[in-house]
């Protein structure tokens, strides 16, 4: 029997959402991942007290991908594992890459990235050690986080990044005085509020700072509709507000807007802090102020300002973003059957509601960030919309015969051997997160 056949790198929602379509098309989807799990950011990349979305999300992703007709494929990174150049020469009837933005963006300051780990952290580090250090297998770094620490940002993941450093920081002063810290139950609550309900003193610690190149009323953290009034543009500024204002009081952390870093600054080989210099204006009018210099000093400075693709060996760059020739598409830059979806296109490394309606989008990003309450249906339903024409295209050449399968059925059959995948049902379970 003829069939399409079509490479998807990456499991997560928009690669679970393909694989589901080409499946339902009547073709084979065979999806690379890099890790012993297909949850991506969610697992990753949201800190770990969102454990009610996690657990939904992961529930989703599984009932994509346990089908038949779906080939995962664990451990197996693209340009790690197997090269692009060798995934292109299988007769596969097209690639989409949905492997997500895993590479934190550099701070842009010259110099600075020679102290990473020596009072500079990005993003995605944080989270991961923050997710994963308690955990009895945990290999990897391991950060002790001061009082008085800064992120650089403005985004929602820059709100989990700070929201991060002020919890643990109070949870260490509870904890030297000689109670028992709940961090999730201080993130749930509120940390003043906890403390409150358990009877102990409210620790006093150098809060964290945020700061943004922008007013709190630009931040991206609510997006008006398209077409929007200017009532409603009002209305989306002032949700931002409150949503900052709530994470200020909730989790006792700072915000500075109008800041923009514009050197390092370096003592005994660490970098201890950053000089800022203020904005003035508005979107594209925004620019610095000559002569506004402040210097910051900081124990530690976490960079939160977005995500981009890892570079492989074989797929065209540029800038920081893999080049394609269509952004609607996703279509590739001189490969044919080459297609891009999700993060990966758009260099978005967070994960946020796709609710465009005002009133929805306030109350829902409150409840989204605040509580546990992210709309998982509509995340993927908007992955499932962006993935159709993707899929379309990759389906319209002619069907593989089984025997012109064959390169690829070895190679998806050798690793599984090697890795002793029996199937994904069995594979989820013996590989469930922590």
């Amino acid at each position: 029997m003829a069939r399409h056949v079509v490479a998807i790198v990456g499991g997560a929602v928009a690669g679970s959402e393909a694989a589901r379509l080409v499946a339902e098309n009547g073709g084979i989807a065979v999806v690379f991942e890099q890790g012993a799990r297909p949850y991506g950011k969610i697992e990753d990349g949201l800190p770990r007290w969102h454990d009610k979305l996690r657990l939904k999300e992961y529930e989703r992703i599984d009932e994509n991908l346990d089908d038949e007709n779906i080939c995962f494929v664990p451990e197996t990174g693209i340009g790690r594992d197997v090269s692009f150049e060798a995934l292109r020469a299988l007769p596969f009837n097209a690639i989409i890459l949905a492997n997500g933005a895993w590479r934190d963006r550099p701070l842009p300051l010259p110099g600075v990235d020679d102290h990473v780990e020596k009072g500079l952290l990005y993003q995605n580090s944080l989270v991961q050690w923050f997710n994963h250090a308690h955990e009895a297998d945990y290999e990897g770094p391991r950060y002790v986080i001061p009082p008085g620490a800064i992120v650089v940002g403005g985004g929602l993941a820059s709100i989990d990044v700070v929201k991060i450093l002020s919890l643990v920081t109070h949870a260490d002063a509870i904890e030297r005085a000689g109670h028992t810290p709940d961090l999730m139950a201080m993130e749930q609550k509120g940390i003043a509020a906890w403390c409150e309900r358990e009877g102990i003193p409210l620790p006093e610690v150098e809060l964290p700072t945020l700061y943004y190149r922008r007013s709190m009323e630009e931040m991206p953290l609510a997006s008006p509709p398209a077409n929007a009034t200017p009532a409603q543009v009002e209305k989306i500024r002032g949700a931002r507000v409150k949503i900052m204002e709530r994470v200020i009081d909730r989790y006792r952390v700072r915000f500075e807007g109008n800041h923009v870093p514009v050197a390092p600054l370096v003592e005994g080989g660490r970098l201890a802090g950053l000089v800022f210099r203020r904005t003035e204006g508005e979107g594209r009018d925004l620019h610095e102020v000559p002569g506004s210099e402040v210097e910051v000093r900081a124990p530690l400075v976490v960079s939160s300002i977005g995500s981009t693709p890892l570079p492989v060996t074989g797929i065209p760059m540029k800038g920081e973003l893999y080049d394609f020739a269509d952004w609607d598409s996703g279509a590739m830059t001189g490969m044919d059957g080459v297609y891009g979806l999700g993060n990966v296109l758009t260099g978005k490394g967070n994960i946020k509601s796709s609710r465009e309606n005002a009133e929805v989008v306030t109350a829902g990003l409150l409840d989204t960030y605040l509580s546990e309450l992210d709309p998982i249906e509509e995340m993927h339903a908007a992955a499932r919309e962006r993935a159709k024409p993707v899929v379309a295209k990759a389906l319209e050449g002619p069907p593989l015969h089984r025997e012109e399968r064959t390169p690829i059925r070895e190679l998806v059959h050798g690793r599984w051997k090697e890795l002793g995948y029996d199937g994904y049902r069995a594979w989820a379970e013996a590989h469930r997160p922590g």
